[in-house]
């Protein structure tokens, strides 16, 4: 049986979902999550848009083992050149080169003829092979392009080395059929085709990316792109985790399976959520809070005797636990660790005992904690990892329906030195935001807020997330507390560190 490649691109082509930038901690973060996965090349973004990206990039490429590292490129020497200093590091590298075919944008952007583009893909491939052994190349807007020219640009690439040709469906424009009758022309028609890998890159603007990703794979496609949550530009792309739930279901059909770890898909997706603060939807497929609810009094006696005929996959196989023991101000470190890994997380010592006193202090407010309880506090400490330029010590609010909403903030400095301010608002979190930004000495503006809770019920502790904005940067916060005040207090502490830390690294 064939085995389908994931390129995961959710660190390039999902960063630019408006809401979604990452710094570089949080790319880590993921790209390791990821890896763990078991995703086969990972695209850590664009090295040549800025230093950041670069940073970035090249951390990535240091920090991974198993996957394949890669960063787009513009089929131009310069970024060609910055790309791989930026990947030279990794252990499995690949320069990604994308280069325009369609008439559209060969006339309307890139100025160009047919053959000078066809010139540009032999130099700049070439240029890239002496540099890199894996060179993937991508035909943008390729589903508007004509198909002969295609093949022709794609014939040009392989020969000049390439590895991989990606066929990207750049608007969301093709249909199921198109896709899979245009992939199966290539390989059909290009010379050399047997000897490189045809790669699937599909957005979601007419709601097709997966199922155009599943058509290419019927066609002979062997890598499909994709990211986490089905994030990206405009309507998204295509969703990594249903197209690898599809293959496991339906692997006779496909011919194809993959080996990613099914059971990191769920902890993948929240992880995302949480970094990015873009939560998804309730009915979202594999990952959605309903994906495998079901309203008791409509459940079928098939479903209820337990048997798969209303089901097409158990939540275990995503990551979900149907473990139902129950938490609480009685139970032990070694009751309270177990659970913990078998949520799939793997914390050290330090960690592990910070998490375990957090525990106690939140059984002390809730009855019982719930899985959902404890990945919010392993997303909490992890969110605190960077270094603490400020730290929460107290906060006063006075508020009422008659009065003017105050705040008064006291914070602890790297140094430990204590600053104490009190702001006005109109309400007691923005009169706590105004506090903070006297004690930081910074135009910080709030771009962005959100609050939810975590479970159920009155005592549910309440995850806020904040992007801020100041000096033409932004960074994100995260919170957690029973006390939805004090989440977003510790939400905005949080995004301050981040940009202070975001500036000095850049910096460096």
């Amino acid at each position: 049986m064939r085995q389908i490649q994931l390129f995961d691109t959710t660190l390039r082509d999902g960063e630019q979902t408006p809401g979604c930038s990452m710094n570089m901690k949080e790319k880590i973060d993921m790209a390791r999550q990821l890896e763990l996965l078991g995703v086969h090349v990972i695209e850590a973004g664009i090295a040549s848009a800025s230093q950041s990206d670069f940073n970035s990039v090249r951390a990535v490429a240091r920090e991974l083992h198993k996957a394949k590292v890669t960063s787009m490129s513009r089929a131009l020497t310069k970024d060609i050149d910055s790309t791989w200093e930026a990947l030279r590091h990794a252990r499995y590298p690949r320069i990604h080169l994308l280069l325009p075919t369609s008439d559209t944008l060969l006339e309307n952007r890139l100025k160009k003829s047919r053959q000078e583009v066809l010139e540009q893909t032999e130099q700049m491939v070439r240029y890239a092979k002496k540099l890199c052994e894996d060179i993937e190349f991508s035909a943008e807007d390729a589903t508007r392009s004509d198909p002969e020219f295609l093949a022709k640009v794609f014939e040009t690439a392989i020969a000049a080395g390439a590895t991989v040709v990606n066929i990207p469906d750049s608007i969301g424009y093709a249909t199921p059929e198109e896709y899979g009758n245009l992939i199966r022309f290539l390989r059909g028609s290009v010379k050399g085709a047997e000897h490189v890998v045809f790669s699937s890159h599909c957005h979601n603007d007419l709601g097709l990316a997966v199922a155009n990703s599943l058509s290419a794979i019927l066609a002979g496609a062997d890598e499909v792109q994709c990211t986490i949550n089905g994030i990206g530009e405009r309507a998204g792309n295509a969703a990594l985790e249903e197209i690898v739930m599809t293959l496991k279901a339906r692997s006779a059909y496909y011919g194809a399976d993959t080996t990613i770890d099914t059971a990191q898909i769920y902890k993948t997706s929240r992880l995302l959520s949480t970094i990015t603060g873009i939560k998804v939807q309730p009915n979202k497929a594999i990952v959605g809070e309903n994906a495998f609810a079901q309203e008791s009094g409509t459940l079928p006696p098939g479903m209820l005797s337990g048997n798969l005929s209303y089901e097409s996959m158990k939540p275990e196989a995503v990551g979900l636990t149907t473990n139902k023991i129950v938490l609480g101000k009685q139970s032990g470190r070694h009751a309270f660790n177990d659970r913990v890994k078998e949520l799939g997380y793997n914390v050290d010592f330090a960690l592990s005992n910070t998490l375990f006193k957090q525990f106690k202090e939140l059984a002390d407010k809730k009855k019982t904690v719930s899985d959902r309880d404890i990945e919010a506090l392993v997303r909490s400490i992890l969110a605190q990892e960077i270094p603490k330029s400020y730290a929460l010590e107290r906060y006063v609010i006075n508020t009422g329906n008659t009065i003017t909403p105050t705040s008064s903030i006291a914070l602890i400095g790297e140094d430990g030195s204590r600053t104490e301010k009190v702001a006005s608002g109109f309400g007691p979190v923005d009169a706590s935001f105004n506090a903070i930004n006297k004690i930081v000495g910074r135009a910080v503006k709030l771009e962005e807020y959100s609050i939810g809770a975590v479970t159920e019920g009155r005592d549910a502790q309440g995850e806020v997330s904040v992007k801020i904005s100041s000096e033409g940067a932004t960074a994100k916060g995260y919170g957690l507390s029973t006390d939805v005040i004090e989440a977003s207090i510790l939400a905005y502490i949080n995004a301050i560190n981040n940009l202070i830390y975001d500036r000095s690294r850049e910096e460096q």
